[in-house]
């Protein structure tokens, strides 16, 4: 047995103050047509009792409630009649069409004005008078009305409810908006970071690692040299990314990003840090001069080539390391090569994260990346890293 569900707490106080309401009118004797209704005057009662059960349904079963409270609005013309049964019928008829389905919503107030036109219609046949729309003026405040009421107060309802959905979604879409944009500034920190350190600390170690093994005093001393340089080169790039990281007042001067123009003393400090492996440092630079890049590509650039050159200092064998650079009218093109095969001496462990960075700013900017050992033309085994960067922004001459 399906058992009717729990009215809600404001219709219970309709339907009891719509009962109490009618039934202080009843005993005050204040009828609406009590020279048409059947006898005894009690009888007004019972489509009273009915309509305020109707009321406890208007919310949880809206379309019930008005098949209901019609029934009950036709029973009440044969008593002498109850203005609280009268009140109630219009809210139920409010009610359905705001707390019933869309299609019910559409159909009621629809079927409220045919009704509406019907009565008038059949009135003015019957009593062939201009006072016989009265009845219809009647009826239509008693369904009209309220109908259109409710279509009104559902239309501002459902448009609140859509903006506030849109409002959280909104929300939501900034949410993940912020978590993608911290993420991506946290994976760029991450770069910067070990492109910045990776290469002081690993001739540091490497240096170290000679000094420790090696009881020599000038080579010692070379050594030292070298650590102390890398160190206090590290100092300042880590102060410089600190400061960027910070918020920095409007009077700060901005730092600038590294270009291609300092690979020479990138290229300077690999030659000092990797004499004592065996290395040796050269630039192969064919691109035209005064040819702009964007700045992206530019950074992009120069910490793969500090990238590259790092790796090599802790991987490749003695031998000789080259970076070449090529340009035209849409790619720059970078390539650098190192010995590839066992190496002795000591060597600075690797992350395995400095081929990641690398990959990640090509892909940012839509470019080609490619590393690996391959033969160069005399047959020996070479580690090579090639990157193709799209330039269309920068082909202006400078």
């Amino acid at each position: 047995m399906t058992a009717f569900p729990r009215p809600h707490r404001d219709d219970l106080l309709i339907a009891v103050a719509g009962f109490l309401g009618g039934l202080l009118l009843w005993s005050l004797g204040l009828d609406t047509h009590s020279d048409q209704g059947f006898e005894p005057r009690s009888l007004a009662l019972v489509p009273l009792a009915v309509m305020s059960g109707a009321e406890l349904l208007r919310r949880t079963m809206p379309n019930t409630s008005l098949a209901l409270g019609c029934l009950t609005m036709l029973a009440d013309q044969f008593t002498v009649g109850n203005v609280a049964t009268i009140a109630m019928f219009t809210d139920l008829v409010y009610a359905a069409v705001l707390y019933g389905t869309p299609a019910a919503a559409r159909r009621i107030p629809a079927v409220s004005m045919v009704a509406t036109a019907a009565v008038t219609v059949t009135a003015l046949v019957i009593y062939q008078d201009a006072q016989a729309i009265l009845p219809g003026l009647l009826f239509a405040v008693l369904t009209v009305v309220p109908a259109w009421t409710g279509v009104c107060v559902r239309t501002h309802r459902d448009a609140a409810e859509a903006a506030q959905l849109r409002a959280e979604q909104t929300a939501l879409l900034a949410e993940v908006d912020r978590t993608q944009a911290v993420t991506a500034e946290r994976a760029r920190m991450a770069r910067e970071l070990h492109d910045l350190v990776a290469g002081h600390l690993s001739a540091i170690a490497i240096h170290s690692t000679a000094a420790l093994s090696l009881d020599d005093p000038r080579t010692s001393r070379e050594a030292l040299g070298v650590i102390r340089e890398n160190s206090v080169d590290g100092l300042a790039e880590m102060r410089r990314l600190i400061g960027l990281l910070r918020d920095s007042g409007g009077d700060a001067e901005p730092a600038a990003a590294p270009t291609l123009a300092g690979v020479d003393a990138l290229l300077d400090q690999s030659r000092t840090n990797g004499a004592a492996s065996g290395l040796e440092c050269t630039l192969d630079d064919t691109r035209e001069a005064g040819l702009a890049l964007p700045a992206p590509v530019e950074l992009a650039a120069y910490r793969i080539i500090q990238e590259s050159l790092t790796n090599a200092l802790k991987h490749a064998s003695p031998g000789r390391i080259t970076v070449a650079l090529a340009q035209d009218e849409r790619t720059l093109t970078v390539r650098i090569t190192s010995p590839y095969g066992d190496r002795r001496g000591p060597r600075a462990p690797g992350s395995g994260a400095g081929l990641v960075g690398m990959r990640e700013r090509v892909a940012l900017l839509d470019g080609q990346f490619e590393s690996g050992p391959v033969t160069d033309g005399g047959g020996r085994k070479i580690w090579q890293v090639r990157v193709e960067l799209p330039v269309e922004e920068g082909n202006g001459k400078a």
